[in-house]
Formats: C-alpha cells, sequence, structure tokens
C-alpha cells in the first residue's frame, strides 16, 4: 500500500507539471502566434496599400500620355482601394502607438499624390495641357513616392522585426515544452516502473483467484447446461403429454357428444315427423330445437378439430392448412392468400407446422388488427420454410413480455423438431415469423 501510494502522488504531480508546462506552452505560443498574423495582416495590407498607389499612378500618366479613357478604370478602382486601405491599416495600428505617426504621415503623402493625380487627371481632362504637362514634367510626384516607399519600408520592417520575435518567443515555448515532456516522461517511467513492481507481487496471486473462478465458472457452466437441458426435455415431454391429452379428448368428444348429440338429432326428427303439422306451435320449437342441436354438433367439431385436426392427419398438411386458414378468414374477416407447397414431413412435423400456423392466426385475431395475412410453405432443398406475415399493428420484439409463452412456446416446438423460428416485427409495421424445419428430425 505505500507504494501504491507513492506511485499514485508520483503519477498526479507528473499530471499536474505536464498540464501547467502545456497550459504556459500554449498561452505563449498563441500570443506570439496572434503577433505574427497581425504582422502579417499589417504587411499584406501595406503591399496592397503600395500596389494600389502604383496602379492609380499608372492608370493617371497612361491616361496623361494617351488621353485614353481606359486607362481611368484601373485608376478610379486603385483610388478607391487607397482610402479603404488607409482605413484597414489604421484600425491594425491602433495597437502600435509607437508606429502610429509614421502610419499618418504615410496617409498624408499617399493623400498628397492622390490629389496631385486627381488634379492632373481632371486638367487632362478639361484641356488644359499647359497645367497637365508641367505636373507630370514636375518632381513633386516623384518625391511623394519615395516618400510613400521609404515609410511603408519602415513600417514593413517594424513589421518583421515583430514576426521574428514572435517566432523566437514560439520556439522558446517549444522548447520549454519538450523540456517539460521529456522531464514527466522520465517521472512517468519511474511511477511506471514501481507499479510494475507492484503488480508483478500480486500476479500470482491473482493468477490463482482466477483458476478457482474459472473452475466455479465451469461448473455452473455445467449445471446451467444440464439443467437447460433438462428443462427442454421436461417441455417437451408436457407438449407431447398435451397433444396426448387432446387426442384423448377429442377422441372421447367425438365418441360420447357426438353420440348423444346424433342420437338426440334423431329423437328430433321422430318426434318432428310424428307431430307433422297438427301442431304448428311444437313444430316451431321443434325446428329451434333442431337448430340448436346442429350448432352444438358444429360447436363440437370446432373444439375437435382445435384440440387434434381430425383434417392434418385425413387430409395432410396442405389442406389441413387450407381449412384452417379459410375457417379464420370466415370469422374475422381477414383477406388471407396461401401458396402452400406440399412438402415430405413426418406426423410430428406436420402438427408442429399446424400448431405454429394457428397460434401465428390466433395472435393475428387478438392483437394484429390486420387485414391481409399471407401464408406460405415452400421447398427449399434439405429443409422446409415456413413464413406468415402480416400487415397489423406490429410491436417491438425486444420489448416483449416474460410473461408471454405464446412465442416462447412457438419457438421450443420448432426447436424441438430441430429446427429454428425468427420473428420480425416494427410498430405499425406487421409482423413476420419465420420458422425452418429439416425434413428429417433425427437430430431433434
Amino acid at each position: 500500500m505505500p507504494k501504491m501510494a507513492i506511485s499514485l502522488v508520483l503519477a498526479i504531480l507528473a499530471a499536474l507539471v505536464l498540464i501547467g508546462i502545456n497550459e504556459t506552452g500554449f498561452n505563449r505560443s498563441t500570443g506570439a502566434l496572434d503577433q505574427i498574423a497581425d504582422a502579417s495582416r499589417i504587411r499584406g495590407s501595406l503591399n496592397r496599400l503600395l500596389q494600389n498607389v502604383l496602379d492609380a499612378e499608372t492608370g493617371s500618366r497612361g491616361y496623361l500620355l494617351t488621353g485614353d479613357p481606359r486607362y481611368l478604370e484601373p485608376y478610379t478602382a486603385a483610388s478607391a482601394q487607397i482610402t479603404q486601405n488607409l482605413d484597414n491599416l489604421r484600425l491594425l495600428y491602433i495597437a502600435h502607438a509607437d508606429e502610429y505617426a509614421t502610419l499618418s504621415e504615410l496617409g498624408r503623402n499617399v493623400q498628397r499624390r492622390q490629389a496631385e493625380m486627381e488634379l492632373s487627371v481632371r486638367m487632362r481632362k478639361q484641356g488644359n495641357e499647359e497645367a497637365w504637362k508641367f505636373a507630370l514634367l514636375t518632381d513633386v510626384g516623384k518625391e511623394h513616392m519615395d516618400a510613400i516607399r521609404e515609410q511603408a519600408i519602415k513600417l514593413i520592417d517594424a513589421s518583421a522585426s515583430r514576426m521574428d520575435g514572435s517566432q523566437v518567443q514560439v520556439r522558446r515555448s517549444l522548447l520549454l515544452s519538450r523540456i517539460g515532456i521529456a522531464g514527466v516522461a522520465l517521472a512517468g517511467l519511474l511511477a511506471f516502473y514501481l507499479y510494475l513492481r507492484q503488480t508483478t507481487a500480486l500476479k500470482l496471486a491473482g493468477e490463482q483467484q482466477q483458476k478457482i473462478l474459472q473452475q466455479e465458472r465451469d461448473l455452473l457452466e455445467r449445471q446451467v447446461l444440464e439443467r437447460t437441458a433438462t428443462l427442454a426435455e421436461l417441455a417437451t415431454h408436457l407438449q407431447q403429454v398435451r397433444e396426448d391429452e387432446r387426442g384423448h379428448l377429442a377422441r372421447e368428444l367425438h365418441d360420447e357428444l357426438g353420440a348423444l348429440l346424433t342420437a338426440a338429432k334423431l329423437d328430433v326428427a321422430r318426434l318432428k315427423s310424428k307431430l307433422g303439422t297438427q301442431a304448428p306451435e311444437f313444430a316451431q320449437r321443434l325446428q329451434h330445437l333442431t337448430e340448436t342441436l346442429n350448432s352444438g354438433i358444429a360447436l363440437k367439431r370446432r373444439i375437435i378439430e382445435d384440440l387434434r385436426p381430425s383434417s392434418l392427419f385425413n387430409l395432410g398438411l396442405t389442406a389441413s392448412l387450407e381449412i384452417l386458414a379459410r375457417e379464420f378468414a370466415e370469422r374475422s374477416a381477414v383477406d388471407i392468400a396461401t401458396n402452400l407447397e406440399p412438402v415430405d414431413l413426418n406426423e410430428s412435423s406436420q402438427l408442429t407446422v399446424y400448431r405454429l400456423v394457428q397460434e401465428s392466426l390466433t395472435n393475428v385475431g387478438k392483437y394484429a388488427q390486420a387485414e391481409q395475412v399471407d401464408i406460405s410453405v415452400r421447398n427449399e432443398g434439405d429443409h422446409i420454410e415456413v413464413d406468415i406475415k402480416d400487415n397489423g399493428n406490429g410491436f417491438n420484439v425486444d420489448e416483449v413480455r416474460t410473461s408471454t409463452h405464446g412465442l416462447a412456446g412457438m419457438k421450443h416446438r420448432v426447436e424441438a423438431a430441430g429446427g429454428r423460428l425468427s420473428v420480425q416485427s416494427q410498430p405499425g409495421q406487421g409482423t413476420r415469423i419465420n420458422a425452418v424445419l429439416p425434413r428429417s428430425t433425427q437430430g431433434a
């Protein structure tokens, strides 16, 4: 613990020192870079000012010598830029009071030279030959231009001097950062060395602890796998028991209840034939009783079909699914489209497919509020694919409640048959249930 505390203190001190050095170097470098940028802007403005003065003088002399008005265009444009450049320079030199006087003198000389060029151009436009020629041949303009160049060069040299000083400051900041980073790196290496010594002392104990934890994890994993297999086997057994119980109950209903309802219907028919038309009131009641018995027989058939679909074992999977879809469409007013190919499956897998479609249609009737359902059974090589799609409300698959066992039961039933089940749905985009089953279920 003392060694760890020392390492932590050294690491904190190294980090603080490095941060301080970096902040100091950053602040100094930022200030120096700002000065360099300021000097660069001043130099650029001065160069543009000299260029505009030269352009204005060239344009005015060209017009004075040739009288061609085209020379006035560069003269006019340059004259307008000169005033703007002087304003920009005054703003840039506000922070440099020692050089502002030189800038003021430069501005006065530029304005004098502008006034001379404007006077010469005006005299040329008015046709005063002697006046503009006199102004052109005198040395006054040259003196003003020399003064402008001298003052501009003086200001440029001062700006370059500031730029050099700023560059020196940047180099010093970088040198300081290098020294600081090197020192902090050495301190970090020392802290790292102490940390390695500490961790090496704990390594053996950690490895031993990891071995113990790994053994416990392996034991728990084996127990989980064994219990999962046991639960899956139990669920499959319960599912088979339920199907057997359904079959037994369906046979009992078919044999016992069917015989009772048929006998009652025959008795009603005998009574009706004996009464004939002599007692209309009794005939009407017998007719109502016959209709009630017919409804009971239909209800019995529907319950038996739900418990143990006789059409599946008598007519095959394709016909039973078509019947299931047609009856659901009649009850729920949902348009159902089927694309059912004959498939080669054993009895257990056929029942799995039937229950999958039945449970899917039940969910559509309860929750989906769909208008269209597509059911397809296709042969795909060594397996068959079952697809049920609807255009209903849909749901978020990740937010399905754990208390709802419909999807879980469907998945277990398909996996017990050696296949896999996938559910795709989004709120407002319908639901798709897809199951892939092998033709042979030996590996189930």
